[in-house]
């Protein structure tokens, strides 16, 4: 029964990461209809690295956007640097500092927000679902009829890379705000038309869900079952499948479609979810 509970949450994981929906309330919600049969600690683990078969998806198609290495037009110098793409090496630049505020918060600040409990974790999610979800109407009804001053991940500015890892860092601390909703209605409220407030987000996405899986697989070190680490490859390898098509999916409607649906899906999720777990 995990391996089949394993190949759900990898369907859910895989679905839900590439929409501003919050992956972790949808993951939260079916451990408690179906929870699976493993230690408290790993599930803790279990919950963030089988983002690692969704981000290697998204790696796979983002490839030739990101990887910043090889023979180009346009190099960052001479010598060694002549391999070196100009425009992803400053997209790079630009990831890392918008990755900084929650660099800073994982190393030194997350030990001191204890506010948050087993015991008022899914309301906090549910508060944080319907808020978004009317942001993100409000944010699209503001934005109608306006057109995007930034089109490309080229023309983000630094500064503007750092807001949206502001943005970011409020997903870190609240739980069911998304790190996708958080940091997309950030890149619109500064003009990033929204295919490219996706595309910076998903970008931004590679660093922070490596390092997060990383971090959690550290800290579990060897103290893990065989039947465990099979639930858990299981999960990894669903999530990539369901992700090769999702993150396609999201992108192409984006660049036709508002957010205003996952808004009004965000609201409806908040309540079911304050009704369940009041």
């Amino acid at each position: 029964m995990n391996f089949i509970k394993a190949i759900l949450f990898g369907i859910i994981e895989g679905i839900t990461e590439w929409m501003p929906v919050s992956s972790t309330a949808h993951m939260k919600i079916l451990n408690t209809l179906l929870p699976l049969e493993v230690s408290a600690e790993f599930y803790e683990v279990f919950e963030v690295v089988i983002q690692l078969g969704a981000i290697l998806a998204l790696l796979l198609i983002f490839f030739n956007k990101v990887w910043p290495f090889g023979k180009s037009k346009n190099p960052l110098g001479n010598g060694i640097l002549s391999i070196v793409k100009k425009d992803k090496f400053f997209l790079w630049i630009k990831i890392v500092i918008a990755c900084l505020p929650a660099i800073i918060y994982e190393l030194f600040l997350e030990d001191h927000f204890t506010f948050i409990n087993e015991n008022n974790e899914m309301t906090f999610i549910g508060i944080a679902l319907i808020l978004v979800g009317a942001l993100f109407i409000f944010v699209e009804a503001k934005l109608k009829g306006k057109k995007a001053v930034i089109e490309t991940t080229k023309n983000i500015t630094y500064m503007q890379a750092l807001i949206i890892g502001m943005a970011q860092l409020i997903a870190a601390i609240f739980p069911g705000v998304s790190r996708s909703g958080a940091t997309i209605i950030a890149a619109l409220l500064m003009g990033i038309s929204r295919s490219t407030a996706t595309e910076f987000t998903f970008e931004l996405a590679i660093p922070v869900m490596f390092g997060a899986s990383l971090m959690k697989i550290i800290k579990i070190g060897t103290a893990v079952t065989a039947g465990e680490i099979i639930t858990l490859l299981i999960g990894c390898v669903t999530a990539f499948v369901v992700s090769l098509f999702m993150v396609r999916f999201v992108l192409n409607y984006i660049k036709k479609n508002t957010f205003t649906i996952f808004g009004i899906y965000r609201i409806l999720m908040g309540i079911v979810i304050l009704l369940l777990f009041r």
